[in-house]
């Protein structure tokens, strides 16, 4: 993700920030051009379901006036909307089906987390221009439910699976207190898992069912990652059964992409989004990277470019390698574990490449909304053909 600016004082900011900690202004995430923008009192709203909410200029886009989505009542995004749209959520927020009840402070403390890390997801995907039909929109839209756990309430049932089924990612809010986050990644035996990864992750089986499920392009995945007819369950089965195989890091970025083609698939797009925002941060400082070897140093590799708009995979890659050796030789000078600690090996780079293919063939300079209807277009295309219904309940 880039870095960002106040437009009023040039104070450095997070994508989280709300207020400018220089000249005190109000701040706000004006998703058509993907900025942070400084914010002044433009009067009330007149939208009907706003409450006569305060409106702003945005000093990143000048003329339309905005409101905050309706989440920044709950400190959980700091997203605009025009004031003359219709909906009073924000283009992340409208996805969402289910919340926790946020009269419990540990309920809401951990959905905060939840949606700052799918707002980051989003960055991504309206960055790429992909299509993002609600469930307004259209009945297989993609929608979240963010649950909580029986064994955390008094209700009783089966516990919670993060996972999609047909555009509608579940997650378990638990994933967001990091003691029970890192019980589960060593339960499990992963070399990573974090919140964003979750969202990464399962946004590939959304996104294997609008582009690829039904596609012509359906014989080239099978080609790559394999038959995903098999068994599903079963295949699941095995593989927390027996684990891996031993050569896996030599064809699948992740030892979980083994277990089935949907989870490689899945995988691979949580990467490839892992690649595209790192490389874009890179960029935003203008990283060079020129090791002083023995024989001398190398050839310098600068990440000057940006790689939301970067139909050359291999310039991707080519950034990426010597970015995430240096980034694992820092990590581990501080005593921490590789922040990147997978292998992209030349099988691993053509499942890549199929991602990044399936994504510039979709593609399009297209505002959100467009965004929007044209991922109901697609959904229509998909249901009009043989769709299967297939539950994906892990992560």
């Amino acid at each position: 993700m880039k870095i960002f600016q106040c437009q009023a004082c040039d104070q450095p900011l997070t994508f989280e920030s709300t207020a400018c900690d220089s000249c005190q202004r109000r701040l706000g995430y004006v998703c058509e051009v993907h900025e942070i923008s400084a914010l002044e009192p433009s009067g009330q709203s007149a939208h009907p379901g706003s409450g006569a909410a305060q409106t702003f200029h945005a000093y990143a886009r000048p003329g339309p006036r905005y409101r905050f989505c309706a989440n920044a009542r709950h400190a959980a995004c700091n997203w605009l909307v025009p004031d003359d749209a219709l909906e009073t959520f924000c283009v992340t927020c409208r996805h969402n089906r289910v919340v926790p009840d946020l009269t419990l402070a540990w309920n809401l403390t951990r959905w905060r987390q939840v949606e700052a890390a799918k707002h980051r997801l989003f960055y991504s995907l309206l960055r790429l221009d992909l299509p993002l039909a609600t469930r307004a929109a259209y009945t297989d839209g993609l929608a979240f439910d963010f649950l909580v756990d029986p064994s955390e309430s008094f209700l009783i049932g089966p516990p919670v699976l993060t996972g999609h089924l047909n555009g509608l990612i579940s997650m378990n809010i638990a994933e967001a207190d990091d003691v029970e986050r890192e019980r589960r990644r060593i339960r499990f035996g992963e070399h990573y898992r974090t919140l964003l990864g979750h969202f990464r992750h399962e946004i590939g089986h959304y996104f294997w069912y609008l582009l690829v499920q039904n596609s012509p392009h359906l014989w080239t995945f099978r080609n790559l990652f394999g038959d995903e007819s098999l068994n599903y369950v079963g295949a699941l089965q095995t593989h927390y059964a027996h684990g891996a195989p031993s050569d896996w890091e030599e064809s699948y970025v992740s030892a979980y992409a083994t277990s089935h083609p949907w989870e490689d698939f899945a995988e691979t797009w949580a990467h490839y989004l892992h690649i595209v925002d790192t490389v874009e941060t890179a960029s935003t400082f203008a990283l060079q990277l020129r090791p002083q070897l023995r024989r001398g140093p190398s050839e310098p590799v600068v990440i000057d470019f940006d790689p939301y708009r970067t139909p050359d995979l291999d310039k991707l890659i080519a950034a990426w390698l010597p970015l995430t050796y240096a980034v694992n030789s820092l990590s581990r000078s501080m005593g921490q574990p590789d922040l990147y600690p997978f292998r992209l090996t030349p099988a691993v780079i053509a499942k890549l490449a199929f991602v990044h293919e399936r994504i510039y063939a979709v593609r399009g300079d297209m505002g959100p909304q467009a965004g929007a209807e044209a991922g109901a277009d697609i959904l229509r295309a998909v249901i009009a053909g043989l769709r299967q219904k297939v539950a994906v309940p892990n992560a």
